[in-house]
């Protein structure tokens, strides 16, 4: 079998299996295009406001045409698996594509991998991503579950984030804990909440009030205190939001 390095697709200098990667894109390429409905694509990509088009393959009947092609296709070292998840991404001529690699990632016959090593290429498919669909499953399902796993290695990290230049790295900062219920962070969440509270940008605004309402699950008397205590700086957007479900 063919074996070959590929520092631009793994980041590391670890060598690559060229063939099982090209077999895993191939196979996925060709189990999209084969569930695609072209009359569904451009409503999609309106809805998105995608400037990348759709093949037209909505995320039920995704997930089913992905599912056989991901097992069948296992990729045998870690470097392996992170050359298939870039290619998918940086190589994408159509949205469902990059879902795709988001979708790999998450496979968990791969779980050992799920390290702080992976920050990296989260950080690249978050910032050019840069819309909502790709950040939000990133932030609440890979970058959390690695802040829960490694708090100190993650922590500091998620901190440079909530002051980041890129918004959605910021986004990511105040949502990577929305699953955490009673072991949320809490001092965490609320640094990366004040650290965006001045900015006017309606997808921060939006995830604050989504991660304080999702704590209030859990700690409804909790939020409404941080809530009053931040009456005046947290836009009307975030304190709606915060709020929806339990009342001032």
């Amino acid at each position: 079998m063919r074996r070959a390095g590929d520092n631009s697709a793994v980041g590391s200098s670890s060598a690559v299996d060229l063939s099982a990667v090209d077999g895993l894109v191939d196979a996925v390429r060709a189990a999209l295009a084969a569930a695609a409905d072209p009359a569904k694509a451009p409503a999609m990509q309106a809805y998105m406001k995608s400037a990348m088009p759709y093949l037209g393959v909505p995320k039920p009947r995704r997930e089913l045409a992905l599912r056989p092609v991901l097992a069948v296709h296992r990729l045998a070292t870690e470097p392996d698996w992170r050359a298939a998840v870039l290619r998918l991404w940086r190589e994408a001529q159509f949205r469902e594509e990059r879902y795709a690699a988001i979708a790999l990632t998450g496979e968990r016959p791969y779980r050992a991998y799920w390290t702080p090593d992976l920050l990296p290429v989260y950080q690249e498919m978050i910032v050019t991503g840069a819309w909502w669909d790709y950040v939000d499953e990133l932030a609440s399902r890979r970058v959390g579950p690695l802040l829960a796993a490694s708090p100190a290695a993650l922590r500091p990290v998620m901190l440079r984030w909530s002051r980041a230049p890129d918004r959605w790295l910021r986004r990511t900062s105040i949502i990577c804990q929305l699953g955490a219920k009673q072991h949320t962070d809490l001092d965490l969440l609320y640094a990366c909440i004040d650290a965006n509270l001045d900015d006017r940008d309606f997808f921060l605004r939006k995830a604050i009030g989504w991660a304080l309402r999702h704590h209030a699950r859990t700690d409804p008397d909790e939020v409404r205190r941080f809530v009053a205590a931040r009456h005046d700086r947290l836009s009307p957007l975030s304190r709606r939001e915060a709020l929806r479900n339990v009342g001032p």
